[in-house]
């Protein structure tokens, strides 16, 4: 494992306008396959990194090994990075009322729906910013409940001393197969776990072929079987797991991106410039290497660059990028 250096990173994507480069992406991509044996790499695939919103089935894991309990459209939730809409608000809901627990002892960061429409609707009845809203609540919520469970206290559920981070913490070495690093804190207030872009790819394999009767196997199906809930409309994690049958992904804040399979092949993507329109494009090529079918993905996910409302160019994969090896 390494911190970032300038050799860390190599180029993977490109934005072109108007039939010229307009900017190019560096970044590292690592590919595992079925074995678990990395397939390629680009870029240094030891690289440490913030997984930000991508560690969510990792935490999610960790409560659920702690006694929380919920159907699979509600866990999804739990991993989500959700748009914010009426059916995503109305599930947190539900999970809070579970265990009787009010909205208000949220304790994330106050914002408005990712979604649009949503925004817009909030802004129009006189709402404002609120905790509920934030695309993180979903987890938010399920931290609240798991400490319901095990009696431990709300107030302060997100300090890193706090027996729930403590217990969340320790899901993350065998998953990732390496010791937790650093821990830092993410946008919404909670800890925020460092790794090897490796380990990322790791966890998220371990996840999506964990035994059927497993916690980590429950998360991988309210994953992948409830995509919608994961993301929202148009966002890449639920386009990826829409487009391909099993598939468990998920995004995370400044431009990394994970998913794996049941048959053990998995990818991992950090974007060195934090750039989250040049992550797509990398992830479906990489997935096309490990001979996965992405045609269905391939053609909701593109990245268009537009001129005066037109597209003029588009974000795409460097040819031969993924032929380096980390």
């Amino acid at each position: 494992m390494s911190i970032h250096r300038a050799d860390s990173f190599v180029p993977l994507a490109e934005t072109s306008r108007s039939g010229m480069p307009e900017s190019m992406h560096f970044g590292a991509v690592v590919a595992l396959a079925a074995d678990g044996t990395v397939a390629f790499a680009a870029g240094d695939p030891g690289v440490l990194i913030y997984p930000r919103s991508s560690n969510k089935p990792i935490q999610a894991l960790g409560m659920l090994r702690c006694g929380l309990d919920l159907p699979p459209d509600l866990l999804a939730l739990v991993c989500a990075s959700h748009d914010g809409t009426p059916k995503h608000i109305d599930g947190v809901r539900r999970i809070l009322a579970g265990a009787s627990i009010d909205e208000a002892q949220l304790d994330n960061t106050p914002d408005l729906p990712l979604d649009e429409v949503s925004r817009s609707a909030v802004l129009r009845a006189g709402g404002g910013r609120a905790s509920i809203l934030q695309n993180c609540s979903g987890k938010h919520s399920g931290m609240l409940v798991t400490c319901a469970i095990n009696g431990w206290p709300l107030a302060g559920y997100l300090d890193a001393e706090h027996p729930l981070q403590r217990a969340i913490d320790s899901a993350f070495p065998a998953l990732t197969e390496e010791p937790l690093g650093h821990i830092g804190v993410d946008g919404c207030g909670a800890p925020a776990h460092v790794m090897s872009l490796v380990g990322l790819a790791r966890a998220f394999r371990n996840i999506a072929t964990a035994p059927e009767d497993s916690a980590a196997a429950r998360v991988a199906a309210a994953m992948s079987t409830h995509p919608d809930l994961v993301g929202g409309g148009a966002r890449d994690a639920t386009q990826f797991m829409r487009g391909v049958p099993g598939l468990v992904a998920k995004d995370g804040a400044e431009a990394v991106f994970a998913a794996a399979l049941p048959d053990g092949r998995a990818v991992a993507v950090k974007i060195a410039d934090g750039s989250h329109r040049a992550c797509a494009p990398v992830v479906v090529e990489a997935l096309r290497r490990l001979g996965v079918d992405v045609t269905n993905v391939s053609r909701v996910v593109h990245e268009p660059i537009l001129g005066h409302g037109h597209e003029v160019g588009a974000v795409t994969a460097i040819a031969g990028a993924l032929d380096q090896r980390g």
